[in-house]
């Protein structure tokens, strides 16, 4: 019987890369207390990222930025460049991609890299991670600190355990004592509420998780009670996805929090109609076409209704999401008697292939055209940007806030 080999996996972490990039496209900015922040004028004005010399003066991400100036009144605040971002979280996968064909994004700023068999070539992990993480620092001038270990949610804990510019191992020898006194809320699939229930049940640290009772967690959680404590134990099996591996798409969504609170129709349709613009661009990237459309309000109260409806036929047409949204809004949300909106969201699911030989409209001239419409939009902004060509119904829409974006799958700050 042959032997399985333990598996060798790294997550690397690029150290506060937003900021980090605006140092290398601002040298000027290197050692200074900066933020990358939302425009400080409008209710985004939040910091998106820190330095680590804002982060020294108490500056967290997410808080506004006029809390982070309090804290450090010599904050200097710049606005994020996305497409940097893009073409430098590009540039490091590249490097990654020389030691492995098993690269898995997790963010822009993350990735697993599966160096198993790569160990025959470059040395055991230790020696692969501190080599990448010069090669990274050489050809790109970022940092990364490293976890390496024998699961994926142990080799992330790893790159969180010491920064920057740094590589800590989680082997089977070790990981009870430098994991389980984590506190719970570190492992990967924990987020806030979960961690909530678990300390209700006396669970704070991934220990304590690792010793707990499985039937109570499997009736607390579901499904999910298992798995964190088998990844609390080391028992990850996941694997790391090739670097040709297709996500499957399950939807499509985009979406945003106004500048400004919504009261009428006028400014909720053209809201609409711009995110159904950019789900219209991603299904035709992604060569799929859905025949749902779901829509998420959110009051300024915070209280959300979600609502979707069914197609009569696929499509990737901004026209039809934005009327199918649209009707469900105003089926759910009337400006006179509701409160004002805050938050709109519009998805789109129950996705195929794309495939000329099932399209049900195929001799409907005027869908032809508005598909060839969008597809020559979707050319010219592949080439000059997503702004570069606007529909009217946006002109005097100043409440939507996020219209510059470029690319927003790759985004680091992507909403929906």
């Amino acid at each position: 019987m042959k032997e399985t080999r333990e598996k060798v996996i790294l997550h690397c972490d690029l150290n506060n890369f937003y900021a980090s990039v605006e140092c290398l496209l601002n040298p000027g900015l290197k050692g200074y207390c900066i933020a990358v922040t939302g425009d400080s004028d409008m209710r985004h004005g939040i910091i998106l990222a820190k330095s680590n010399e804002a982060k020294a003066c108490g500056v967290k991400t997410a808080e506004t930025v006029w809390m982070a100036k309090k804290k450090c009144p010599d904050l200097i605040c710049v606005p994020p460049h996305y497409d940097a971002y893009v073409r430098y979280s590009k540039a490091v996968k590249n490097i990654y991609k020389r030691y492995s064909d098993k690269v898995e994004s997790f963010s822009l700023d993350e990735c697993w890299i599966d160096v198993t068999d790569s160990q025959n070539i470059f040395g055991d992990g230790k020696k692969i991670a501190d080599e990448i993480r010069e090669v990274v620092k050489q050809e790109t001038g970022l940092t990364i600190s490293v976890g390496v270990s024998f699961t994926k949610s142990f080799a992330k804990l790893g790159s969180d355990m010491k920064k920057p510019d740094a590589t800590t191992v989680i082997d089977r020898e070790n990981f009870r004592k430098k994991v389980w006194p984590l506190d719970v809320s570190d492992m990967l699939m924990i987020g806030k509420k979960t961690a909530e229930k678990l300390n209700r049940y006396n669970i704070y640290t991934i220990g304590d998780l690792a010793k707990a009772d499985e039937s109570l967690l499997k009736d607390l959680l579901g499904i999910n009670g298992s798995k964190i404590i088998d990844a609390a134990n080391g028992r990850d099996f996941s694997e790391v996805n090739g670097v040709d591996d297709e996500r499957e798409i399950k939807s499509v969504g985009h979406g945003t929090t106004a500048s400004k609170d919504i009261d009428n129709y006028q400014d909720v349709e053209s809201l609409i109609y711009f995110l159904s613009e950019m789900i219209s661009t991603r299904l035709r990237r992604y060569g799929v076409e859905g025949k749902t459309v779901c829509v998420d309000l959110r009051d300024t109260d915070l209280r959300h209704v979600t609502r979707q409806k069914a197609l009569s036929r696929y499509t990737v047409l901004t026209k039809d999401i934005a009327k199918a949204a649209i009707e469900l809004t105003k089926d759910n949300w009337n400006p006179s008697q509701s409160l004002p909106l805050r938050t709109v969201s519009v998805a789109v699911s129950g996705l195929k292939k794309t495939s000329d030989a099932t399209q049900q409209d195929f001799f409907n001239e005027n869908r032809q055209k508005d598909e060839s419409v969008e597809k020559a939009m979707d050319a010219i902004r592949g080439k000059y940007g997503f702004q570069s060509i606007i529909r009217a119904n946006f002109f005097g829409s100043d409440f939507i806030e996020d219209r510059h974006y470029g690319d927003e799958d790759l985004l680091p700050f992507k909403r929906g």
